[in-house]
Formats: C-alpha cells, structure tokens, sequence
C-alpha cells in the first residue's frame, strides 16, 4: 500500500492513493487540480523514505471534490448567580481532496 504522509496548515494528513483526506478550507474551485509539495513521509510499499524536514522531489497530486462542514460544535458559557447564560455554536469549513498520485523524483 503506498502512501505519505503530507503537511497543511500546519497539521499532518495520511494520504493514500486514491483515497480521500479532509483539510482546511481552500480558496479554490471543484475539479481543481492541487499538488501537496510539503511531504514528509514516502511508503511506496518496499521502501519508506522519511523527510528531514521533508522528502526532496515528492509531491501528491490531488483534486478538490467538495467544500463541506464538520459537525456542530456548541458552546455554553455559564456564571452562576450572575444571570450570564450564553449558547453559540460553529462549523469548520473542509475541503475534501481526493489523492491522484504520490510522485517521487
């Protein structure tokens, strides 16, 4: 199985060909093409090349699929004998990014 492990936003994604990852949002369009330079781990299956800090000539082609959200977070903030009752939520924003192809030069 080959795979990499890859870097956004400063958070670290395995990436298997074919498969799909979720990442922060990107200012980009559906069926768009984007390729993932900061690799930091290469497992081809036979051979597993390991970055310091990342693997020089890898990179993982992907395509955007779709812009989503994550699940409903709820905030409650409470003070006691102070009539201080506050409930907010949010939603992350995600790209879902399907894997190409993994690419080592």
């Amino acid at each position: 199985m080959k795979y990499a492990i890859v870097e956004d936003g400063g958070k670290q994604y395995k990436a298997v060909e074919g498969g799909i990852i979720e990442v922060d949002l990107f200012p980009s369009e559906i069926d768009e093409q984007i390729d993932m330079e900061l690799v930091l781990l290469v497992n081809d299956g036979e051979k597993v090349t390991v970055g310091t800090p990342t693997v020089p000539g890898a990179k993982v082609t992907t395509t955007v699929l779709a812009h989503i959200k994550g699940p409903k977070v709820s905030v409650f903030k409470y003070k006691d004998k102070k009539r201080i009752r506050v409930r907010t939520g949010h939603r992350q924003k995600y790209t879902q990014l399907r894997v190409d192809a993994i690419e080592m030069e």
